[in-house]
């Protein structure tokens, strides 16, 4: 019985892992913000054949409760090869190019371009197939100022159409909406979604933009938190208001579904923050068992009960948990699926995790060698070393006058 001991420990460490993330998720929502926000904001979007989606997002832009002289977006036109260049754009909006030849840009490229054109000191991420809500860029922006913040993190919705895959999509990425959340608060470790940022340009500019993580094709969002986090862990936090929520569809396909999440789990490897290595790791070996148990079964019947039993346990232990962030995003009637939907959650964790460290990936009509390096390079933060006088020119409220490594030009 010894795989049922092993289960059973497994089982006890996940409650404690997910019970401090449940306590750290039910925090208070963040207040709404009462005034317009003072500091002019710059948004980032990185569009590459976003032709049929972009237009919609634009709309969302221009219907915000601040005035468009508040605020600045700028599409960065990753070499589309559709449409995309030639939509129309309203006064406040432009259009630029990455500054390097097609076939060396990268969304990476594409964002530090807009960024280094950026005239806000506030820079807001999004992605060209999302939307926004009218409150957006105010609640964003107001909670930056007042947290006087350096990055910020917050909410991303799917939008789905009941489908199974849809479904499946939504439910586990709930569960990561939930953990990045109460991770961010708590300090823990750090998590966030590339839809949905906020960080000065400041603090984009002292960690020298993507420099150390610019080789490895995904991690514009997590890998940049990184950095940012270890050169002040005060000033990173995550906003939980529903006015702060980006929403964005699920994929329509298995094939996409399955080389979103690889693209995803790809940067496990890069990941200078070894607290959540540990717990990647210790999630993927808790989805393995289930699948050791069903092996086991056939040798001994009694590990197919052994089997149930996890299952279950693992599901008493998520649903309060998931259900309470289904109900933030409005989502509670999808936890009907949830138990029923556990073994496939199972074994595609366990897939996606193993697939992820081999091969390539192909994303965007591009393909990309998964990530090479284990380690991030980042400037050490040895006393009176170049780390300490950035960050102290953080807190002093000094403007760095750095140039992100990879820059960008307009396109006209």
């Amino acid at each position: 019985m010894f795989l049922a001991v092993v289960s059973l420990l497994f089982l006890a460490g996940y409650t404690a892992l997910i019970a401090f993330y449940y306590r750290h998720w039910k925090k208070p929502p963040n207040d709404s913000p009462s005034a317009a926000p003072a500091t002019f904001v710059s948004v980032v979007v990185a569009a590459r054949n976003e032709e049929a989606t972009l237009p919609a997002l634009i709309a969302d832009l221009r219907s915000q409760s601040v005035s468009p002289q508040a605020f600045e977006v700028i599409i960065v036109n990753d070499f589309s090869t559709d449409g995309t260049a030639s939509l129309a754009l309203p006064a406040n909006f432009r259009m630029i190019e990455p500054d390097c030849p097609p076939g060396q840009s990268s969304k990476k490229k594409a964002i530090a371009a807009g960024v280094a054109q950026a005239r806000g000191e506030v820079i807001l991420v999004t992605d060209a197939d999302c939307r926004v809500g009218e409150k957006w860029i105010a609640t964003m922006a107001s909670f930056c100022q007042e947290k006087e913040a350096s990055f910020i993190a917050a909410p991303v919705k799917y939008l789905h159409d009941n489908s199974l895959l849809q479904v499946l999509q939504v439910l586990d990425f709930l569960t990561l909406q939930g953990i990045t959340a109460a991770s961010v608060s708590a300090n823990f470790h750090t998590m966030c979604n590339g839809a949905n940022l906020a960080y000065t340009k400041k603090a984009f500019t002292a960690v020298g933009g993507f420099a150390g993580i610019d080789t490895v094709p995904t991690g514009d969002d997590m890998l940049l938190m990184h950095k940012i986090w270890k050169l002040d862990p005060s000033r990173v936090f995550y906003l939980k208001n529903r006015d702060a929520i980006v929403s964005t569809p699920a994929m329509a396909t298995w094939k996409d579904f399955l080389m979103q999440r690889r693209r995803w789990a790809s940067k496990t490897l890069v990941y200078d923050d070894h607290r959540i290595t540990a717990v990647l790791a210790f999630v993927l070996l808790l989805n393995l068992l289930p699948l050791v148990l069903l092996v086991a079964g056939f040798f001994q019947p009694v590990y197919f009960w052994c089997l149930l039993f996890f299952l279950l346990g693992k599901t008493a232990v998520e649903w309060p948990f998931v259900a309470s962030v289904a109900g933030f995003f409005g989502q509670q009637k999808l936890m009907r699926y949830f138990f029923v939907l556990q073994p496939l959650h199972v074994f595609y964790t366990v897939l996606v995790g193993i697939w992820s460290q081999v091969g390539s990936y192909e994303w965007k009509g591009r393909t990309a060698p998964l990530p090479i390096q284990r380690g991030l390079s980042n400037t050490k933060s040895s006393p009176g070393g170049e780390a300490e006088r950035t960050k102290a020119s953080l807190q002093s409220g000094e403007r760095s006058t750095a140039t992100p490594p990879l820059g960008g030009r307009g396109a006209g």
